[in-house]
Protein backbone atom coordinates (compact mmCIF):
# COMPACT_ATOMS: atom_id res chain seq x y z
CA UNK A 1 0.00 0.00 0.00
CA UNK A 2 0.57 3.99 -0.54
CA UNK A 3 0.40 5.66 2.51
CA UNK A 4 1.15 9.10 3.55
CA UNK A 5 1.22 10.52 6.91
CA UNK A 6 -0.24 13.58 7.70
CA UNK A 7 2.12 14.91 10.45
CA UNK A 8 4.66 12.09 10.77
CA UNK A 9 6.58 13.47 13.68
CA UNK A 10 4.89 12.44 16.61
CA UNK A 11 5.89 9.47 18.98
CA UNK A 12 2.88 7.25 18.33
CA UNK A 13 2.64 8.50 14.39
CA UNK A 14 6.29 8.19 13.33
CA UNK A 15 6.17 4.62 15.02
CA UNK A 16 3.78 3.59 12.85
CA UNK A 17 5.20 4.63 9.94
CA UNK A 18 8.76 2.68 10.67
CA UNK A 19 6.23 -0.24 11.46
CA UNK A 20 4.40 -0.18 8.49
CA UNK A 21 7.43 0.61 6.30
CA UNK A 22 8.92 -2.77 7.86
CA UNK A 23 6.43 -4.51 6.52
CA UNK A 24 6.69 -3.64 3.12
CA UNK A 25 4.48 -0.60 2.67
CA UNK A 26 4.91 2.64 0.57
CA UNK A 27 5.36 5.65 3.61
CA UNK A 28 5.29 9.14 2.81
CA UNK A 29 4.86 11.89 5.37
CA UNK A 30 4.69 15.51 6.12
CA UNK A 31 5.16 18.03 9.47
CA UNK A 32 5.78 21.39 10.23
CA UNK A 33 7.89 20.44 13.14
CA UNK A 34 9.63 17.58 13.91
CA UNK A 35 11.86 16.42 17.12
CA UNK A 36 14.06 14.24 18.69
CA UNK A 37 14.13 11.03 18.71
CA UNK A 38 11.19 10.74 15.66
CA UNK A 39 13.65 12.94 13.71
CA UNK A 40 17.23 10.18 13.62
CA UNK A 41 14.40 7.48 13.44
CA UNK A 42 12.94 8.30 10.37
CA UNK A 43 15.61 9.67 8.81
CA UNK A 44 17.70 6.13 9.12
CA UNK A 45 14.68 3.97 7.18
CA UNK A 46 14.95 7.12 4.64
CA UNK A 47 11.57 8.64 5.81
CA UNK A 48 12.14 12.31 7.30
CA UNK A 49 10.44 14.40 4.67
CA UNK A 50 13.21 16.56 2.93
CA UNK A 51 11.38 19.88 4.29
CA UNK A 52 9.09 20.39 7.58
CA UNK A 53 5.63 22.08 6.50
CA UNK A 54 2.78 21.03 4.04
CA UNK A 55 2.74 20.34 0.77
CA UNK A 56 -0.27 19.97 -1.21
CA UNK A 57 2.15 18.16 -3.99
CA UNK A 58 2.53 15.06 -2.07
CA UNK A 59 -0.89 14.00 -1.90
CA UNK A 60 -1.92 12.31 -5.25
CA UNK A 61 -4.67 10.04 -6.27
CA UNK A 62 -2.28 6.57 -6.24
CA UNK A 63 -2.54 7.04 -2.09
CA UNK A 64 -4.50 4.11 -0.60
CA UNK A 65 -4.37 5.66 2.68
CA UNK A 66 -3.69 8.90 4.94
CA UNK A 67 -3.24 8.85 8.12
CA UNK A 68 -4.28 11.71 10.15
CA UNK A 69 -2.01 12.94 13.40
CA UNK A 70 -3.74 15.11 16.29
CA UNK A 71 -1.51 17.40 15.79
CA UNK A 72 -2.32 18.81 12.45
CA UNK A 73 -4.81 21.21 12.22
CA UNK A 74 -8.35 20.81 10.56
CA UNK A 75 -7.60 23.32 7.70
CA UNK A 76 -3.59 21.51 7.06
CA UNK A 77 -3.81 21.92 3.08
CA UNK A 78 -3.07 18.36 2.70
CA UNK A 79 -5.78 17.21 4.41
CA UNK A 80 -7.89 19.32 1.95
CA UNK A 81 -6.01 18.02 -0.92
CA UNK A 82 -6.76 14.19 0.54
CA UNK A 83 -11.24 15.16 0.90
CA UNK A 84 -10.69 16.87 -2.56
CA UNK A 85 -9.08 13.62 -4.26
CA UNK A 86 -12.08 11.63 -1.98
CA UNK A 87 -8.62 9.62 -0.62
CA UNK A 88 -9.32 7.82 2.29
CA UNK A 89 -8.64 9.06 5.31
CA UNK A 90 -7.92 7.30 8.93
CA UNK A 91 -6.99 8.51 12.54
CA UNK A 92 -4.18 6.52 13.71
CA UNK A 93 -6.98 4.25 15.96
CA UNK A 94 -9.21 3.85 12.95
CA UNK A 95 -6.17 2.34 11.04
CA UNK A 96 -5.34 0.32 13.96
CA UNK A 97 -8.62 -1.39 13.92
CA UNK A 98 -8.88 -2.10 10.47
CA UNK A 99 -5.51 -3.88 10.64
CA UNK A 100 -6.73 -6.09 13.44
CA UNK A 101 -9.77 -6.41 12.87
CA UNK A 102 -9.87 -9.96 12.20
CA UNK A 103 -7.00 -10.74 14.95
CA UNK A 104 -7.90 -11.17 18.66
CA UNK A 105 -7.78 -7.28 20.17
CA UNK A 106 -5.96 -7.29 23.79
CA UNK A 107 -7.08 -3.24 24.84
CA UNK A 108 -5.24 -2.46 28.00
CA UNK A 109 -7.03 0.94 29.38
CA UNK A 110 -7.02 2.95 32.31
CA UNK A 111 -5.99 6.45 33.55
CA UNK A 112 -2.99 5.38 35.07
CA UNK A 113 -0.70 2.10 34.41
CA UNK A 114 -1.67 1.59 30.72
CA UNK A 115 1.68 2.14 29.31
CA UNK A 116 3.37 0.14 31.78
CA UNK A 117 0.28 -3.08 31.64
CA UNK A 118 0.93 -3.03 28.60
CA UNK A 119 4.79 -3.44 28.33
CA UNK A 120 4.45 -6.04 31.16
CA UNK A 121 2.59 -8.50 28.98
CA UNK A 122 4.76 -7.55 25.74
CA UNK A 123 7.79 -8.40 27.87
CA UNK A 124 6.07 -11.83 29.01
CA UNK A 125 5.17 -12.66 25.51
CA UNK A 126 8.87 -11.87 24.28
CA UNK A 127 10.32 -13.84 27.06
CA UNK A 128 8.26 -16.66 25.93
CA UNK A 129 8.75 -16.27 21.90
CA UNK A 130 5.50 -15.43 21.39
CA UNK A 131 4.94 -13.40 18.36
CA UNK A 132 2.48 -10.65 18.42
CA UNK A 133 1.65 -7.44 16.78
CA UNK A 134 1.38 -4.40 19.09
CA UNK A 135 0.88 -0.43 20.09
CA UNK A 136 2.71 0.55 22.97
CA UNK A 137 3.35 4.06 24.47
CA UNK A 138 6.94 3.63 25.87
CA UNK A 139 9.95 2.54 24.18
CA UNK A 140 11.03 -0.91 25.48
CA UNK A 141 14.30 -2.39 26.20
CA UNK A 142 14.77 -4.75 23.35
CA UNK A 143 12.75 -3.26 21.07
CA UNK A 144 13.37 -1.43 18.13
CA UNK A 145 9.95 0.36 18.37
CA UNK A 146 6.18 1.13 19.86
CA UNK A 147 4.78 -0.22 16.83
CA UNK A 148 4.65 -3.79 15.21
CA UNK A 149 2.31 -5.37 12.03
CA UNK A 150 1.94 -8.44 10.72
CA UNK A 151 -0.05 -9.40 8.39
CA UNK A 152 0.51 -13.15 10.24
CA UNK A 153 0.46 -13.12 14.00
CA UNK A 154 -2.94 -14.00 15.75
CA UNK A 155 -3.03 -11.28 18.65
CA UNK A 156 -2.88 -7.48 18.80
CA UNK A 157 -1.96 -5.81 22.01
CA UNK A 158 -2.98 -2.33 21.90
CA UNK A 159 -2.73 0.40 24.93
CA UNK A 160 -5.83 1.89 24.64
CA UNK A 161 -5.71 5.35 25.48
CA UNK A 162 -8.78 8.10 26.49
CA UNK A 163 -7.40 10.61 24.11
CA UNK A 164 -9.17 12.03 21.11
CA UNK A 165 -8.33 9.94 17.85
CA UNK A 166 -7.64 13.03 15.47
CA UNK A 167 -8.79 17.12 14.50
CA UNK A 168 -11.91 15.39 12.40
CA UNK A 169 -12.77 12.82 15.00
CA UNK A 170 -13.11 13.58 18.75
CA UNK A 171 -14.68 10.19 19.69
CA UNK A 172 -11.61 8.82 22.38
CA UNK A 173 -8.85 6.65 20.92
CA UNK A 174 -10.08 3.55 22.79
CA UNK A 175 -13.54 3.42 21.73
CA UNK A 176 -12.44 2.50 18.08
CA UNK A 177 -10.60 -0.62 18.96
CA UNK A 178 -13.72 -3.00 20.14
CA UNK A 179 -11.47 -5.56 22.10
CA UNK A 180 -11.81 -9.17 22.36
CA UNK A 181 -10.23 -8.66 25.98
CA UNK A 182 -9.80 -5.60 27.67
CA UNK A 183 -8.20 -4.56 30.93
CA UNK A 184 -9.47 -1.31 33.22
CA UNK A 185 -6.67 -0.26 35.76
CA UNK A 186 -7.77 3.03 37.31
CA UNK A 187 -9.60 6.29 36.52
CA UNK A 188 -8.64 9.78 37.51
CA UNK A 189 -9.91 12.20 35.88
CA UNK A 190 -7.58 13.83 33.51
CA UNK A 191 -7.55 15.69 30.25
CA UNK A 192 -10.01 18.28 31.65
CA UNK A 193 -9.67 20.57 28.22
CA UNK A 194 -12.40 17.56 26.17
CA UNK A 195 -13.82 16.00 29.35
CA UNK A 196 -15.22 18.55 31.05
CA UNK A 197 -16.76 16.83 34.79
CA UNK A 198 -15.48 13.89 36.12
CA UNK A 199 -18.39 12.09 34.80
CA UNK A 200 -18.15 13.04 31.63
CA UNK A 201 -14.82 11.74 31.61
CA UNK A 202 -16.12 8.45 33.67
CA UNK A 203 -18.74 7.82 30.49
CA UNK A 204 -15.85 7.87 28.12
CA UNK A 205 -14.73 4.41 30.15
CA UNK A 206 -18.32 3.03 29.93
CA UNK A 207 -18.17 3.32 26.38
CA UNK A 208 -15.57 1.39 26.60
CA UNK A 209 -16.64 -0.95 28.23
CA UNK A 210 -19.54 -1.43 26.06
CA UNK A 211 -17.41 -1.98 23.07
CA UNK A 212 -15.95 -4.85 24.45
CA UNK A 213 -17.19 -7.79 21.72
CA UNK A 214 -20.33 -10.73 23.17
CA UNK A 215 -18.47 -13.15 24.79
CA UNK A 216 -15.45 -10.74 25.64
CA UNK A 217 -13.14 -10.53 28.67
CA UNK A 218 -13.30 -7.65 31.04
CA UNK A 219 -10.07 -7.85 33.34
CA UNK A 220 -10.34 -5.06 36.03
CA UNK A 221 -8.99 -3.65 39.24
CA UNK A 222 -11.44 -4.38 41.83
CA UNK A 223 -9.34 -2.16 44.35
CA UNK A 224 -10.33 1.22 42.20
CA UNK A 225 -13.62 1.79 43.14
CA UNK A 226 -15.05 3.70 40.07
CA UNK A 227 -13.56 0.87 38.26
CA UNK A 228 -15.41 -1.77 40.21
CA UNK A 229 -18.73 0.22 40.23
CA UNK A 230 -18.74 1.04 36.51
CA UNK A 231 -17.50 -2.99 35.62
CA UNK A 232 -20.32 -4.40 37.73
CA UNK A 233 -22.87 -2.02 36.47
CA UNK A 234 -22.41 -2.79 32.74
CA UNK A 235 -24.77 -5.38 31.14
CA UNK A 236 -22.66 -5.99 28.35
CA UNK A 237 -22.87 -9.74 27.86
CA UNK A 238 -19.08 -10.43 28.84
CA UNK A 239 -16.84 -12.29 31.26
CA UNK A 240 -15.58 -10.27 34.21
CA UNK A 241 -12.53 -10.71 36.19
CA UNK A 242 -11.47 -8.55 39.38
CA UNK A 243 -8.02 -8.45 40.24
CA UNK A 244 -6.26 -6.91 43.56
CA UNK A 245 -2.57 -6.00 44.23
CA UNK A 246 -0.40 -9.16 44.61
CA UNK A 247 0.94 -10.21 48.10
CA UNK A 248 4.66 -9.38 48.38
CA UNK A 249 7.06 -7.72 50.60
CA UNK A 250 10.31 -5.62 50.48
CA UNK A 251 13.32 -6.81 52.04
CA UNK A 252 16.62 -4.68 52.21
CA UNK A 253 15.34 -2.53 49.56
CA UNK A 254 14.23 -5.53 46.64
CA UNK A 255 10.76 -6.11 46.28
CA UNK A 256 9.62 -9.29 45.87
CA UNK A 257 6.48 -11.41 45.53
CA UNK A 258 5.29 -13.97 47.64
CA UNK A 259 3.97 -16.94 44.95
CA UNK A 260 3.88 -20.31 45.87
CA UNK A 261 6.99 -21.34 44.34
CA UNK A 262 8.35 -19.00 47.23
CA UNK A 263 9.52 -15.67 46.94
CA UNK A 264 10.37 -14.10 43.88
CA UNK A 265 12.33 -10.77 42.91
CA UNK A 266 11.52 -7.94 41.03
CA UNK A 267 13.26 -5.20 39.51
CA UNK A 268 10.56 -2.53 39.74
CA UNK A 269 8.96 -1.56 43.02
CA UNK A 270 5.72 0.07 44.23
CA UNK A 271 2.44 -1.03 45.49
CA UNK A 272 1.24 0.45 42.24
CA UNK A 273 3.52 -2.04 39.81
CA UNK A 274 2.64 -4.84 42.44
CA UNK A 275 -0.97 -4.04 41.33
CA UNK A 276 -0.33 -4.20 37.84
CA UNK A 277 1.89 -6.90 37.57
CA UNK A 278 -1.55 -8.93 38.93
CA UNK A 279 -3.66 -7.12 35.60
CA UNK A 280 -0.78 -8.09 33.14
CA UNK A 281 -1.58 -11.72 34.84
CA UNK A 282 -4.67 -12.00 33.86
CA UNK A 283 -3.83 -10.69 30.73
CA UNK A 284 -1.19 -13.08 29.83
CA UNK A 285 -3.21 -15.82 30.99
CA UNK A 286 -5.96 -14.80 28.70
CA UNK A 287 -3.26 -14.91 26.03
CA UNK A 288 -2.21 -18.72 26.55
CA UNK A 289 0.66 -17.83 28.97
CA UNK A 290 0.06 -19.68 32.60
CA UNK A 291 1.01 -18.45 35.85
CA UNK A 292 4.35 -20.15 36.72
CA UNK A 293 5.37 -18.83 33.51
CA UNK A 294 4.16 -15.55 33.95
CA UNK A 295 6.34 -15.16 36.85
CA UNK A 296 9.37 -16.67 35.22
CA UNK A 297 8.85 -13.44 32.92
CA UNK A 298 8.14 -11.06 34.80
CA UNK A 299 10.80 -10.78 37.29
CA UNK A 300 13.01 -9.42 34.69
CA UNK A 301 10.83 -6.61 33.73
CA UNK A 302 12.91 -3.54 33.87
CA UNK A 303 9.93 -0.46 33.32
CA UNK A 304 9.33 1.14 30.84
CA UNK A 305 10.87 4.22 29.81
CA UNK A 306 10.48 7.42 31.67
CA UNK A 307 8.39 5.39 34.40
CA UNK A 308 10.33 5.33 37.41
CA UNK A 309 13.30 5.32 35.58
CA UNK A 310 17.11 5.31 37.36
CA UNK A 311 19.05 7.27 36.16
CA UNK A 312 21.76 7.05 38.74
CA UNK A 313 22.50 5.66 42.16
CA UNK A 314 25.98 5.51 44.55
CA UNK A 315 24.73 4.15 47.10
CA UNK A 316 23.77 7.46 48.72
CA UNK A 317 22.42 9.21 45.70
CA UNK A 318 19.69 8.02 43.75
CA UNK A 319 18.21 9.92 40.85
CA UNK A 320 14.84 8.73 39.12
CA UNK A 321 12.32 10.25 36.25
CA UNK A 322 8.99 9.12 35.39
CA UNK A 323 6.59 10.10 33.27
CA UNK A 324 3.72 11.12 35.97
CA UNK A 325 2.08 14.80 35.98
CA UNK A 326 -1.30 13.88 36.44
CA UNK A 327 -2.62 13.60 40.51
CA UNK A 328 -3.33 10.12 40.01
CA UNK A 329 -0.01 9.26 38.48
CA UNK A 330 2.28 11.92 40.95
CA UNK A 331 0.75 9.95 44.33
CA UNK A 332 1.30 6.78 43.29
CA UNK A 333 5.11 7.51 42.31
CA UNK A 334 5.34 9.43 45.47
CA UNK A 335 4.57 6.44 47.35
CA UNK A 336 6.27 4.28 45.59
CA UNK A 337 9.58 6.09 46.04
CA UNK A 338 8.82 6.72 49.92
CA UNK A 339 8.06 3.12 50.93
CA UNK A 340 11.41 1.81 48.95
CA UNK A 341 13.62 4.36 50.39
CA UNK A 342 12.10 5.59 53.98
CA UNK A 343 15.03 6.13 55.35
CA UNK A 344 16.35 8.97 52.23
CA UNK A 345 15.57 12.48 52.17
CA UNK A 346 13.31 12.94 49.27
CA UNK A 347 13.52 15.43 47.26
CA UNK A 348 10.61 15.41 44.61
CA UNK A 349 10.42 17.74 41.52
CA UNK A 350 7.11 18.19 39.30
CA UNK A 351 6.73 19.94 36.45
CA UNK A 352 2.92 21.15 35.33
CA UNK A 353 2.95 22.14 31.78
CA UNK A 354 -0.49 20.20 30.35
CA UNK A 355 -3.32 22.44 29.86
CA UNK A 356 -4.99 20.04 33.23
CA UNK A 357 -2.52 20.54 35.16
CA UNK A 358 -2.08 24.02 34.10
CA UNK A 359 -5.69 25.10 34.81
CA UNK A 360 -6.13 26.78 37.90
CA UNK A 361 -9.56 25.69 38.58
CA UNK A 362 -7.37 21.61 38.35
CA UNK A 363 -4.85 22.35 40.35
CA UNK A 364 -6.79 21.03 43.67
CA UNK A 365 -6.89 17.98 42.18
CA UNK A 366 -2.90 17.85 43.38
CA UNK A 367 -3.71 18.22 46.92
CA UNK A 368 -1.55 16.20 49.36
CA UNK A 369 -0.04 14.38 46.34
CA UNK A 370 4.16 15.98 47.52
CA UNK A 371 3.35 15.91 51.14
CA UNK A 372 5.89 13.12 51.98
CA UNK A 373 8.91 14.99 50.51
CA UNK A 374 11.53 16.10 52.49
CA UNK A 375 11.62 19.30 49.68
CA UNK A 376 8.92 19.74 47.24
CA UNK A 377 8.92 21.57 43.82
CA UNK A 378 6.96 22.36 41.40
CA UNK A 379 7.95 23.87 37.86
CA UNK A 380 5.49 25.06 35.42
CA UNK A 381 6.13 27.99 32.90
CA UNK A 382 4.59 31.28 32.33
CA UNK A 383 5.15 31.40 28.42
CA UNK A 384 3.66 27.87 28.41
CA UNK A 385 0.97 29.62 30.16
CA UNK A 386 0.69 32.25 27.94
CA UNK A 387 0.88 30.45 24.61
CA UNK A 388 -2.29 28.06 26.14
CA UNK A 389 -3.70 31.30 26.45
CA UNK A 390 -4.27 30.60 30.53
CA UNK A 391 -3.96 33.14 33.32
CA UNK A 392 -0.77 33.29 35.30
CA UNK A 393 -0.75 31.18 38.49
CA UNK A 394 1.02 32.55 41.25
CA UNK A 395 3.03 30.96 44.09
CA UNK A 396 0.69 31.24 46.30
CA UNK A 397 -2.06 29.47 44.62
CA UNK A 398 0.70 26.60 43.64
CA UNK A 399 0.61 26.69 47.80
CA UNK A 400 -2.79 26.60 48.66
CA UNK A 401 -3.74 23.94 46.04
CA UNK A 402 -1.20 21.71 47.24
CA UNK A 403 -1.87 22.41 50.59
CA UNK A 404 1.68 22.82 51.15
CA UNK A 405 3.26 25.44 52.63
CA UNK A 406 6.53 24.84 52.29
CA UNK A 407 6.20 24.09 48.83
CA UNK A 408 9.00 25.92 46.72
CA UNK A 409 7.99 27.19 42.62
CA UNK A 410 10.17 28.25 39.69
CA UNK A 411 8.75 29.58 36.45
CA UNK A 412 12.12 30.32 35.12
CA UNK A 413 14.04 27.63 33.75
CA UNK A 414 17.46 28.49 34.52
CA UNK A 415 16.82 29.19 37.58
CA UNK A 416 15.17 26.02 38.70
CA UNK A 417 18.47 24.26 37.09
CA UNK A 418 20.78 26.45 39.34
CA UNK A 419 18.44 24.91 42.81
CA UNK A 420 18.75 21.53 40.95
CA UNK A 421 22.78 22.00 40.89
CA UNK A 422 23.32 23.38 44.36
CA UNK A 423 20.87 20.58 45.57
CA UNK A 424 23.09 18.69 48.49
CA UNK A 425 21.94 15.37 47.80
CA UNK A 426 23.80 12.77 50.26
CA UNK A 427 21.66 10.33 51.52
CA UNK A 428 18.65 11.48 48.97
CA UNK A 429 16.61 10.16 46.57
CA UNK A 430 16.03 12.64 43.86
CA UNK A 431 12.65 12.44 41.63
CA UNK A 432 11.56 14.26 38.31
CA UNK A 433 8.25 13.45 37.70
CA UNK A 434 7.31 15.32 33.94
CA UNK A 435 6.07 14.40 30.88
CA UNK A 436 8.02 17.59 29.29
CA UNK A 437 11.77 18.46 30.58
CA UNK A 438 12.20 21.39 32.63
CA UNK A 439 12.80 23.96 30.41
CA UNK A 440 15.15 22.56 28.41
CA UNK A 441 17.02 20.47 31.33
CA UNK A 442 19.01 17.66 30.22
CA UNK A 443 18.73 14.99 32.93
CA UNK A 444 21.35 12.47 31.35
CA UNK A 445 23.49 15.35 31.47
CA UNK A 446 22.86 16.41 34.68
CA UNK A 447 24.11 13.20 36.14
CA UNK A 448 27.00 13.18 35.02
CA UNK A 449 28.38 16.04 37.45
CA UNK A 450 26.62 14.31 40.46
Amino acid sequence: MRIHFIAIGGSAMHNLALALHAKGDVVTGSDDAIFEPSKTRLAKQGLLPEQEGWYTEKITADIDAIILGMHAKEDNPELIKAKELGLKIYSYPEFIYEHAKNKTRVVIGGSHGKTTITSMVLHVLNYHGVEVDYLVGAQLEGFDRMVNLTDENDFMLIEGDEYLSSPIDRRPKFHLYEPNIALLSGIAWDHINVFPTFENYVDQFRIFIDKITNGGILIYNEEDAIVKQIAEESTNPIRKIPYTTLENEIVDGVAYLVTSEGPMPLEVFGQHNINNISGAKWVCQNMGIDEDDFFDAITSFKGASKRLEKLYDDGTTVVYKDFAHSPSKVKATMKAVREQYPNKQLVACLELHTYSSLNADFLSEYKGSLETADQAVVFYSLDALKIKRMPEITAEQMKAAFELPALTTYTNADDFKTYIKALNLKDSVLLFMSSGDYGGLDLNEFVQTL
